[in-house]
């Protein structure tokens, strides 16, 4: 693709950064193919193709947004499936974030939207709030019918019940073997902590038993995906500061082999933090090497343990399952393929869903920010998902596991859940009464 941008913009590392993007767009259309919003609605603006022209007019022209461009950015789920696509390597990750920055620094939303994105902005990423405001839902879901539409879908998203507090207290979880074979970090997440805090307990018995120590550094919260995908990139970048610090700290003084992240959606952002410090002459070299160590839970389980798979006595049975690939997952950090193949050495049948590479809708905040396209994923998501008539569902993210719950009676869990049970651990609550 052509570019224009003028020397003096180029000045600017994220212009730089997004020409380079742009120059490698070739036309091609091949992201429209698989761009859940384009198949849905069939709009050339809400596919990759279309959302790209459009970043590109208003960064190359140094536009403030308008209703147009906003309302065809805010459908973009971030599934990052285009990526996978594209056969010219365009970093469609890298251009959608810097556009939702632009909106965010020149466009003034409608006052009822301001409102909504800095709530869930606020409550979302701080556990105690989020627990609170879901406590509060609880007691008003009788009722939601006499608020906004909006409000009323939002509630409607809360789970029925949660599940007892846990704080983790403790920041050192010891390795059970005598010796001790590799130390990590734990993001344990702020979603994930209040709504299934069992997917953290899990990985940490998972590795305590397999003699990695696990630690959990006071003061590390929210990754600072949710701020971050919504365009509040300042609120982001603080709190990205604050988790690097910490992390590289812990490295430096005591040692870490890994930060591992059991959130698919928190792995890639992780991940992403030597690209977004790229030119932070303070932060670059503490953020890459914090890039370098995170992974994916079952992505070290793969590369550095040899699980002890058991079967346990009276767990002879052959269960059905269905995998679904979180986007973050397959899309974000390329790791399809290892979940499944861990599944499978539990003596298990598993299954790709039809049309996988398709979201489910949840998407961060997207379920309640676009909850008409949402629901209408979700809905051909567990249409392909009872194709298969699997027993249960596993995943490696919490927003698909709360996003497809919605959707299903069908019990669904967390990849972890499933390791930990067969080397060991507790069979997971979801499936006491399979």
């Amino acid at each position: 693709m052509e570019t224009h941008f003028s020397k003096e913009q180029l000045k600017d590392e994220d212009n730089k950064s997004s020409e380079k993007i742009l120059r490698k767009c070739v036309h091609c259309g091949f992201c429209n193919a698989t761009c859940p919003t384009y198949l849905l609605l069939g709009d050339e603006l809400d596919g990759p193709r279309g959302r790209i022209y459009l970043i590109k007019d208003m960064l190359e022209n140094d536009k403030p947004a308008n209703e147009k461009i906003v309302k065809h950015i805010d459908r973009c789920l971030s599934c990052y499936s285009c990526m996978t696509t594209c056969p010219s390597g365009v970093n469609y990750m890298h251009l959608i974030d810097h556009g939702r920055s632009h909106i965010e620094k020149t466009y003034k939303r409608p006052f009822n939207e301001r409102v909504i994105r800095s709530f869930l902005s606020i409550v979302i990423p701080n556990p105690t709030y989020f627990r609170i405001i879901g406590m509060l839902t609880l007691l008003v879901k009788p009722f939601r019918f006499i608020f906004p539409k909006k409000i009323s879908e939002m509630i409607d998203l809360m789970p029925g019940k949660f599940p007892k507090k846990t704080l983790h207290k403790k920041e050192v979880y010891s390795a059970q073997k005598t010796k001790r074979i590799a130390r990590v970090a734990l993001l344990t997440g702020c979603v994930q902590k209040v709504l299934s805090p069992q997917i953290n307990e899990a990985t940490i018995r998972l590795l305590n038993r397999h003699g990695i120590e696990v630690v959990v550094p006071k003061g590390i919260g929210c990754c600072g995906s949710l701020n971050h995908h919504l365009g509040k990139s300042d609120l982001a970048h603080q709190t990205f500061k604050k988790n690097i610090s910490i992390w590289y700290d812990e490295y430096l003084k005591n040692g870490l082999d890994a930060i591992i992240s059991n959130t698919s959606g928190c792995g890639t952002t992780l991940k992403d933090y030597e690209f977004i410090f790229r030119s932070d002459e303070d932060f670059k070299k503490k953020a890459k090497k914090i890039s370098e160590l995170t992974k994916d839970i079952t992505e070290y389980l793969d590369e550095n343990i040899k699980l002890d798979f058991i079967r346990r006595q009276n767990n002879d049975k052959e269960y059905k399952i269905a995998y679904h690939s979180a986007c973050s997952m397959q899309h974000g950090q390329k790791i399809h393929d290892v979940p499944i193949n861990l599944i499978k050495k539990t003596g298990n049948q598993v299954f790709d869903i039809p049309d996988g590479h398709i979201c489910c809708g949840s998407a961060g905040t997207y379920n309640l920010l676009q909850s008409d396209i949402a629901k209408k994923l979700l809905k051909n998501k567990i249409s392909n998902i009872e194709k298969i008539k699997p027993q249960f569902i596993a995943t490696g993210n919490i927003g698909c596991i709360t996003q497809i719950a919605n959707g299903t009676k069908i019990p669904i869990l967390h990849t972890v859940e499933i390791i930990d049970w067969y080397t060991g651990g507790l069979k997971p609550k979801v499936l006491r009464n399979l």
